[in-house]
């Protein structure tokens, strides 16, 4: 098969890529079904036989791009057996995201927490489960680094990567992950034995 003759993503697929692209660009309230619809070239009733409507496909959007980024984040984790750069890899990743988003608008978790009022809308869920596996796996790395108290070291970290991504998005200049970086490192012992 040559690269002309690929076969085209699954309607799923072309649903998610939409979704993602507008989603993200535009805002998950600004953009109707049918926007998502005309850009995955598929019929409304592929949408609803996917996703059964809006909301799932909001929750499988965010999901998609958990795993993405989860993904991202353990590859630049694996860059390194040092225990405190495993620590900071993810500003690494976090560089990655920024510098190829194309249209960097801070963290799509939290841009949909900002736009979902209702508690019981099914990409809550996904939200919270983003947000916990972060803290939880900075909690592993950070006991790895042999920090006194894991749980709270990772705790002040995700504050740091919270507002890191602010000031990306509102400074457009990598040097906030710089700060980043050494306010992480800094909160982190220089020896892991313990």
């Amino acid at each position: 098969m040559t690269l002309d003759q690929q076969p085209l993503p699954s309607a799923r697929d072309r649903l998610l890529t939409a979704a993602g692209e507008l989603f993200y660009v535009r805002g998950i309230n600004a953009t109707g079904i049918d926007a998502v619809v005309e850009r995955a070239g598929v019929a409304l009733a592929t949408l609803y036989k996917q996703f059964g409507g809006k909301d799932r496909l909001v929750a499988a959007y965010l999901e998609e791009r958990d795993h993405r980024w989860r993904a991202d984040w353990e590859a630049a984790i694996a860059t390194t057996t040092d225990p405190r750069q495993r620590v900071v890899a993810i500003f690494d990743a976090l560089e990655r995201w920024w510098g190829t988003e194309g249209c960097y608008r801070g963290c799509a978790q939290v841009d949909a927490a900002v736009e979902i009022t209702d508690a019981e809308h099914p990409a809550i869920a996904a939200i919270t489960r983003h947000k916990t596996h972060l803290r939880q796996r900075l909690t592993e790395l950070t006991r790895e680094a042999g920090a006194a108290e894991p749980e709270q070291t990772a705790a002040d970290i995700v504050v740091i990567y919270e507002g890191t991504i602010t000031a990306l998005l509102l400074q457009l200049v990598p040097e906030p992950l710089q700060r980043a970086r050494r306010l992480t490192t800094e909160l982190l012992p220089t020896d892991n034995r313990r």
